[in-house]
């Protein structure tokens, strides 16, 4: 059976506005992350911040998202979709607002935190509107409209960047007058999306409880999510780590009594577990790449660099289908390949030496890194018709704490990690006169005392630097490409995984798109 002749056949007559509204709302989210990621060499000038420090800023920008689609995607099918799009442009406004406070050392930490965690929470509300009113309005082909939905975030991501390559490097404006070009983009989806009908989930519609939405997510899924919710609790929040278990202990008993401790399905808490790791390995490394280019060549090639992979990605994004049918892939045989792709394209990254060389190693990652998010929507809304917009959301939650609590800190205790090694290897002194005094901290790994900030913009930027700014700068650098190379781990652990699913689908007699209530629908390529 082919799905060939269903292929642009949506089922609302609106379906395409709905979609390009979509498409601005996490434009918009896009272009202030990249800009966001292009200020943080200005803020750890400004303020003195490490690069954990900054990593945990970032961070706030993904741990926001979580509750945003999570709390989104529950009461998304009983609320409505509108309702979930005026709090999403709220949040917006509010957030620039409040990351606008960051005016010393003493108030900056704070306030930037909190204003990217609520720019986070908008995004993520956004996206428990925008993933699953796509995946219903176009139920015969949601790899391919999913891919597009999302190629929304490159393009925010290449129009932040340049942006910020223009008023930053060439103008040198103040980063708030940078910061506040997202807002734009906002005022446009909440334009496109006023007025509009949309319409109602799979499970909305076939009458489905919140329990039994719940159900394919069960303990197992509701125990990742949990733990991440751990870390939060014990790291932003600043919660002893007993209150914060005790916090997540209560929410999975919660999920159990909702679901009548229902197990939930086995693939799909290895989905989630996997969607992790691409929080982390994607967005993470998103969050901090035009910063580790910046590093090895120059902050205006740093941010050339990130408009290239994210163009890249822009474009690909308009193929998933194509390249399905081409290459006879499945969904998930597509994650296979772009999970090895994204493996090699770091491990090159890692010893690019020349500006060429870079963009062969990063469009090589770029390439491997663009179908992951969406099509791992796209799987889990083909597989679990029944939890409507609860266990995509979940998902996406899941990748976007991932990045925020183990990606994007983790990478900046790994460049710390390095960085202070090499230096306190090749010149003792000099390390001693410009580690940190708070150590830098990262999950159950042994602190460390980084390179302070501002000492390493100092040697970054003198005319004439001492041999001891020479030593600083070369381990930074050092420390940069280590972090890449210790990154390519995730996208194996992940080509790995994906390989089992492609095996356990092989030995079920294929991938199918499951209907509640109706036979599967065999994917045809």
């Amino acid at each position: 059976m082919s799905n060939a002749p269903a292929y642009n056949q949506p089922i609302a007559p609106n379906a395409s506005r709905l979609l390009w509204a979509g498409f601005a709302a996490i434009f918009a989210a896009g272009v202030g992350f990249a800009i966001r990621g292009g200020i943080f060499d200005n803020w750890g000038k400004e303020f003195g911040f490490t690069a954990t420090q900054l990593g945990a800023i970032g961070g706030a920008g993904f741990t926001g998202f979580c509750f945003g689609i999570i709390i989104g995607g529950v009461v998304a099918d009983k609320i409505g979709y509108g309702k979930l799009v005026i709090a999403a442009f709220v949040c917006h406004v509010l957030s620039a607002f409040v990351t606008f406070g960051a005016t010393t050392p003493a108030n900056a930490y704070q306030m930037l935190t909190w204003g990217m965690f609520i720019f986070a929470f908008a995004n993520g509300t956004l996206e428990a509107v925008a993933n699953p009113l796509v995946a219903t309005l176009f139920p015969h082909n949601r790899t391919h409209y999913l891919n597009i939905l999302h190629a929304s975030w490159p393009a925010g991501l290449v129009v932040g960047s340049v942006c910020g390559w223009i008023l930053d490097d060439k103008l040198q404006l103040s980063w708030k007058l940078q910061l506040a070009i997202y807002l734009i983009p906002t005022v446009a989806y909440g334009l496109m999306f006023l007025g509009q009908k949309m319409p109602k989930s799979e499970a909305s519609v076939k009458g489905t409880s919140l329990g039994d939405m719940f159900k394919d997510v069960g303990l197992l899924g509701a125990l990742v999510i949990c733990y991440l919710l751990s870390l939060f609790c014990a790291g932003p929040l600043g919660l002893p780590q007993g209150a914060a278990y005790g916090i997540a202990g209560v929410l999975l008993i919660a999920v159990g009594v909702l679901t009548k401790f229902s197990i939930g399905s086995l693939l799909l808490f290895v989905l989630f577990v996997t969607h992790s790791l691409i929080g982390a390995v994607e967005l993470g490394t998103d969050g901090w790449i035009q910063n580790i280019t910046g590093n090895l060549f120059t902050s205006e090639k740093g941010k050339f660099l990130f408009i290239w992979t994210s163009a890249i990605m822009f474009s690909l994004r308009f193929c998933a289908h194509w390249i399905e049918r081409t290459l006879k892939l499945t969904p998930v045989g597509l994650l296979l390949v772009c999970a090895i792709i994204a493996m090699i394209g770091l491990r090159l990254a890692s010893g690019m030496q020349t500006f060429g060389m870079a963009l062969v190693a990063l469009g090589i990652y770029s390439l491997g890194k663009t179908f992951f998010w969406p099509t791992m929507l796209a799987v889990a809304s083909d597989r679990f018709p029944r939890s409507g917009a609860v266990a995509i959301s979940i998902m996406g939650g899941i990748g976007m704490l991932s990045a925020g609590l183990i990606g994007g800190p983790g990478l900046g205790y790994s460049k710390d990690r390095y960085a202070a090694d090499s230096l306190k290897e090749s010149n003792p002194a000099a390390y001693a006169s410009v580690k940190a005094a708070t150590p830098s901290e990262f999950l159950f790994f042994s602190p460390v005392n980084a390179i302070d900030g501002k000492k390493l913009a100092e040697a970054q930027e003198a005319k004439t630097p001492t041999d001891a700014q020479k030593a600083i700068v070369a381990a930074d650098r050092l420390g940069d490409r280590k972090t890449l190379s210790a990154d390519s781990y995730i996208p194996m652990t992940m080509a790995i995984i994906f390989l089992g699913i492609v095996l356990y689908f092989k030995a079920i007699g294929g991938y199918r798109i499951v209907h509640i209530d109706a036979p599967a629908e065999p994917v045809s390529n």
